[in-house]
């Protein structure tokens, strides 16, 4: 996965941003924190062939697991950027069912959708985490 750049960056940024949710974020921001890492390393363990043009079946089902631990969490809490993640990720799982379904998306548009998603759902992580953080501070700022 760290052959290049891009992948080294994205590897630090998903790892700033799981930390930063697990120290200062609440339940909702450490579960999917945890659940985004376990499967990002769940997906790394997949030596399933790389071509983009062939359905991999242990991915699709790795991020359908994701999205539905999302959809969980939007559906048991208040926090509207579960929302965006949850959209970011459902992106990832309709593009890994446009391949299963033959419809031969053009690889580079896949894997471009798959790469944005998947730093849409980081920065919605991010955010959500700094508003829940924010939002701890002045409840407690206001207690005292």
């Amino acid at each position: 996965m760290l052959e290049t750049i891009y992948s080294q960056i994205f590897a630090a940024v998903a790892v700033l941003v799981v930390a930063f949710a697990f120290f200062k974020g609440d339940e909702p921001e450490r579960i999917t924190a945890g659940s985004y890492a376990l499967i990002i390393l769940a997906t790394l363990m997949i030596r399933d062939g790389g071509s983009l043009s062939v359905p991999r079946w242990g991915v699709m089902a790795l991020d359908i697991l994701l999205l539905v631990v999302l959809v969980g969490l939007v559906w048991h809490s208040r926090r509207a950027w579960l929302v965006w993640a949850s959209a970011f990720q459902g992106l990832i799982v309709a593009g890994h069912l446009l391949v299963a379904a033959n419809l031969r998306p053009p690889s580079d548009a896949f894997a471009t959708v798959n790469n944005l998603a998947n730093y849409g759902l980081l920065v919605a992580m991010a955010v959500g985490t700094f508003w829940a953080w924010q939002e701890r501070r002045a409840a407690t700022m206001g207690a005292g």
